[in-house]
C-alpha cells in the first residue's frame, strides 16, 4: 500500500486542528471497540468467542460494557464522517463516502441501544433455537446492516478515488477490505444459522469481517490525516 507523496501546492492550507481531531476518532474508535471486544470475549463466564456473536456480550449483567462499546464506537463514526466531509469537499467520495460511514456508526449506535437476542446456548439457560425473536432484537439486527453494508460500500467506493488518482494501493486495499468483510459476514450469517461446518467458529468468521472494515476505516483516517490539502491528497 502506497501513499500520496505529493508535495502542498501553493495555496492549499492544512487542515484544521478541528477536522484533524475528527479524523483521529475514526483511528481511536475502531481500535478501542477492537480491543474491548476481545477482552471481553475472552474474560466473559460462559461465552464462547469462536461460536457466539460479539452482540451477544450486551446480554446480562455485564452487557453494558459491550452495549457502551458498541455506543462509543458509533458516537465516534459519526464524528469520523464530519471530518471526511470536510476533507473530501468537493472531490470524489466527499458526499457518499461520509454519508456511508455516518449511517454505519448510526448503525452501531442503534446496536447499543437495542439489545441482541439470545442466540444458540448464551446465555446458558438460552434455548438452542429460539421460538420467537424480541423486537429490541429485530430493530439490533436491523441497526447492524447499515454497518455491515455501509462500510464495504464505502470501501468500493474509495477504491475507485484512489484507482482514478493513481494510487492503487491503496485501490486494491480498499478492494479486497470491503470484499473480505462481505466474505466473513456471509460465512459468519452461516454458522448463527447451526451448520454444522461453520457453527463453530461463526464468532471467528464475525469478527474477522468487523475487523476487517475498522482496521481499513481507521488506517483510512491516518491517510487523511496525513493530508496536506483539504481534499485530503
Amino acid at each position: 500500500m502506497t501513499t500520496s507523496a505529493q508535495e502542498p501546492s501553493k495555496g492549499r492550507e492544512e487542515l484544521s486542528t478541528t477536522t484533524r481531531l475528527l479524523l483521529a476518532c475514526g483511528v481511536i474508535g475502531p481500535l478501542l471497540f477492537i480491543i474491548v471486544f476481545l477482552i471481553e470475549g475472552a474474560t466473559r463466564a460462559d461465552y464462547n468467542p469462536f461460536r457466539y456473536p460479539i452482540s451477544s456480550l450486551s446480554i446480562g449483567a455485564m452487557g453494558w460494557t459491550q452495549a457502551a462499546n458498541f455506543l462509543l464506537l458509533g458516537a465516534l463514526l459519526v464524528a469520523f464522517a464530519i471530518g471526511l466531509q470536510r476533507t473530501l469537499k468537493g472531490s470524489r467520495g466527499g458526499l457518499w463516502g461520509p454519508i456511508l460511514i455516518g449511517l454505519a456508526g448510526i448503525g452501531l449506535f442503534g446496536a447499543g441501544i437495542f439489545t441482541t437476542d439470545p442466540i444458540f446456548g448464551y446465555p446458558p439457560d438460552a434455548p438452542l433455537v429460539l421460538a420467537q425473536y424480541t423486537w429490541h432484537g429485530h430493530l439490533h439486527d436491523l441497526c447492524s446492516v447499515l454497518f455491515f453494508a455501509g462500510v464495504p460500500i464505502a470501501s468500493f467506493g474509495f477504491c475507485r478515488r484512489f484507482a482514478t488518482s493513481g494510487e492503487r494501493g491503496w485501490a486494491l486495499y480498499s478492494l479486497l477490505s470491503g470484499l473480505g468483510m462481505l466474505a466473513f459476514f456471509v460465512l459468519a450469517a452461516i454458522g448463527f444459522d447451526q451448520i454444522s461446518a461453520f457453527v463453530y467458529v461463526a464468532g471467528v468468521f464475525q469478527r474477522l469481517s468487523i475487523s476487517l472494515g475498522l482496521i481499513w476505516v481507521a488506517l483510512l483516517a491516518l491517510r487523511l490525516m496525513r493530508s496536506t490539502s483539504p481534499d485530503g491528497r
